[in-house]
């Protein structure tokens, strides 16, 4: 009997890349520019050119918003051919569309892809995240425990002291307790003012120096950052942050039955899953988009598979800008 390809073998990881690549350049041309909506809008409307060219049957269950709210790339929006494998899709156009404004680093453009019903359809509120990388004991850290005692538990199995381990926190006035917490043992903190999605897969890489990612974000980034970790390995869990009925009223309809539950990393992405992420701007894991004097652009993106664990560096040199346009 010939054995079953899996469907995402259809989707070549250069097709995926060329999807972040087409968002990170478009949004390039907007950086230190001040105008965080066109950013994202430029972002928007490129990725989903590239996505309508790829021989897919996509559906959006991660990203700008509710259809009401976005009028591109919205939560249930089809995206592709039409012809080919059917997909779930996360995305983020723009992680980090204050720092490209600003002109400041790790800003990315984002896309994950998986077989039907294996993302979380998150809706757009806030989530409690706790996230470190691999090579732990299951349940080494935990949601439910307090920020210091997390991190006594990480310098634990890492067998060094509290002092040098390093959290990456998203740099908010919500975060002051956390932040208490966390300096109250002696350990040191990485404040980020955007992309909480690189500050996870930072935790997954040694250079960074950072060893865990504590605090609240929004949901949508935290699937996507999931989807990261299923590749390339780590611990994640994620708790939904509600503020009034009418956002729990709208998870229920997406299909959230507990909405206190505590997902685990298998619950926010499962499956075969393609993560890939282009830098916009200059960061700690990519580089971000640079513009030569012959008008060539280079990118710098990573693509990621968890089925085969692989992980892909691409540096390109574009030399005509406008087949992305």
């Amino acid at each position: 009997m010939a054995e079953t390809k899996p469907v995402l073998d259809r989707v070549f990881s250069m097709e995926i890349a060329r999807v972040t690549e087409a968002a990170a350049i478009a949004a390039s041309r907007l950086i230190g520019c001040g105008d965080e909506k066109a950013a994202d809008q430029a972002a928007v409307d490129a990725m989903r050119t590239a996505l309508n060219k790829l021989e897919i049957r996509g559906e959006i269950v991660i990203g700008e918003g509710e259809r009401d709210e976005a009028p591109m790339l919205y939560i249930g929006e089809t995206v592709g051919t039409g012809n080919g494998p059917q997909l779930d899709i996360a995305l983020d156009p723009l992680e980090g569309t204050t720092i490209t404004a600003k002109a400041m680093p790790n800003a990315l453009a984002v896309v994950a892809f998986a077989e039907k019903g294996n993302l979380l359809n998150a809706p757009d509120v806030y989530m409690d995240k706790l996230a470190i990388g691999a090579g732990y004991a299951p349940g080494t850290v935990d949601l439910d425990k307090t920020p210091a005692e997390n991190i006594k538990a990480l310098a634990a199995a890492k067998g060094v002291p509290v002092t040098e381990i390093t959290a990456c926190v998203l740099d908010r006035p919500r975060h002051a307790e956390i932040i208490k917490s966390i300096r109250s043992v002696g350990a040191r903190i990485q404040l980020i003012p955007d992309g909480d999605v690189a500050g996870v897969i930072a935790t997954t890489q040694q250079h960074t120096g950072i060893d865990i990612y504590i605090g609240s974000g929004g949901a949508p980034e935290g699937v996507l950052a999931a989807a990261a970790l299923r590749c390339i390995g780590g611990q994640m869990q994620g708790r939904l942050l509600f503020t009034n009925d009418e956002q729990r009223d709208r998870a229920r309809k997406m299909g959230v039955k507990d909405l206190n539950h505590k997902y685990v990393l298998e619950e926010l992405a499962a499956g075969d899953v393609i993560f890939s992420a282009t830098g916009v701007t200059d960061g700690s894991m990519l580089h971000g988009i640079h513009r030569e004097k012959d008008g060539a652009v280079t990118t710098h993106t990573v693509v990621m598979r968890s089925a085969s664990g692989t992980v892909r560096w691409i540096r390109a040199r574009h030399k005509d800008e406008s087949k992305f346009a």
